[in-house]
């Protein structure tokens, strides 16, 4: 594991939320300084914040520590039909990457 996975997949995942790190912070129960010192690679999280952060981004733990390299979507509340959208989607777009 490598802190700068952690770091850099929880300002990722931020970002791509749209949120500032106060945001981030109040969400996940620390504070816009830590936040912070975590994204500049500064430590890792207690283990309370770090499932909060899993929860809000809807990722598993191993994904932000890094020991799981898969990024994965939360299709609940969707019904087969677009499941099924979801998975095409996603073959597609795997399929226009190897070229």
């Amino acid at each position: 594991m490598n802190v700068l996975d952690f770091g850099r997949k929880l300002r990722d995942l931020r970002e791509k939320s749209g949120m500032s790190q106060r945001q981030l912070a109040e969400h996940i129960g620390t504070s816009k300084a830590t936040v912070s010192l975590y994204e500049l690679h500064q430590g890792l999280p207690p283990a309370d914040v770090l499932a909060n952060a899993a929860v809000l981004f809807r990722v598993s733990t191993d994904y932000l520590l890094g020991f799981d390299k898969i990024e994965r979507a939360d299709l609940s509340g969707l019904d087969e039909k677009d499941k099924e959208l979801v998975y095409h989607m996603i073959a597609v777009l795997r399929e226009k990457n190897r070229k």
